[in-house]
């Protein structure tokens, strides 16, 4: 008995946009190859995740500019009692809020660097990327009385010699692996799902305090308690790296593979 399928033209334009946008998130691997694999013990390398069987994941903060959102940030994660996670500060926003990088600090928050000029540090000379890196370096330090040694890119943006400078000046270059897209304010259940879904041990979630981003407070107690029912425990970037079996291991992240073909099928 002869057997066959007919397609609707909406199917097959439905698959032609899904092969369409695998061949473009393999592309963009390639193109990024080097900027993907964590803890190479060849050359510096950025960290996305960390390896790990326990459920541990990392909420971590992104301020370059403005005051009306870490406040809110601050006091759910109070409320919450959520007392582990890391906000990456740059030093010009620093400077000017030096009461609330206080706060942060007291609240025992784990404080990293998001360098100087917020520029793509990947377009500037080796001198500049280290001037950058270290101008920062030494403000956040004056501020906080302690040296950071977790950096963030600005706009997440590095090559090689960024990598290479950083790593130079005591520096762990961090990333993330599930982006809350919360900088697009794409709407508080939007953003919630989001990290909800792609959340995974090991996992480093992105989301910001700057004024730019309006949801992020209304979404954080939402997803605290959701990952929470899941099982997760929040804790800091460093305890994550120190907690994970990550030494001389790649990393394949899949989460940030599946958010590039999301982006390019339009899902």
């Amino acid at each position: 008995m002869n057997s066959f399928y007919v397609f609707s033209g909406k199917k097959i334009k439905r698959f032609i946009y899904i092969f369409a946008a695998a061949l473009l998130a393999a592309g963009v691997v390639y193109v990024e190859r080097g900027n993907i694999t964590v803890f190479s013990e060849a050359a510096p390398s950025a960290i996305y995740s960390v390896p790990t069987e326990k459920k541990l994941i990392a909420l971590t903060f992104d301020i370059s500019w403005g005051e009306k959102r870490p406040e809110p940030i601050l006091k759910v994660l109070e409320d919450k009692k959520v007392d582990k996670a890391t906000f990456f500060l740059s030093s010009p926003w620093s400077k000017t809020h030096p009461e609330i990088v206080t706060s942060i600090k007291d609240a025992g928050f784990e404080i990293g660097s998001h360098g100087h000029k917020h520029v793509n540090y990947s377009t500037l000379s080796n001198e500049e990327i280290r001037t950058q890196i270290s101008t920062a370096h030494t403000v956040l330090t004056e501020l906080t009385g302690k040296e950071p040694n977790l950096i963030r890119m600005p706009n997440g943006d590095f090559d090689k010699r960024v990598l290479q400078v950083a790593s130079d000046l005591g520096y762990k270059v961090i990333q993330w692996d599930t982006d809350s897209l919360d900088w697009k304010n794409i709407g508080v259940d939007n953003i919630v799902n989001r990290v909800t879904t792609k959340a995974h041990p090991g996992d480093i979630v992105l989301l910001h305090a700057s004024d730019s981003c309006k949801q992020t407070h209304e979404a954080l107690p939402i997803i605290i308690d959701k990952l929470r029912a899941q099982g997760y425990e929040f804790v800091t970037v460093s305890e994550l790296i120190s907690q994970g079996s990550a030494e001389g291991t790649e990393v394949r992240d899949s989460a940030w593979l599946n958010d590039k073909l999301e982006d390019a099928a339009g899902m």
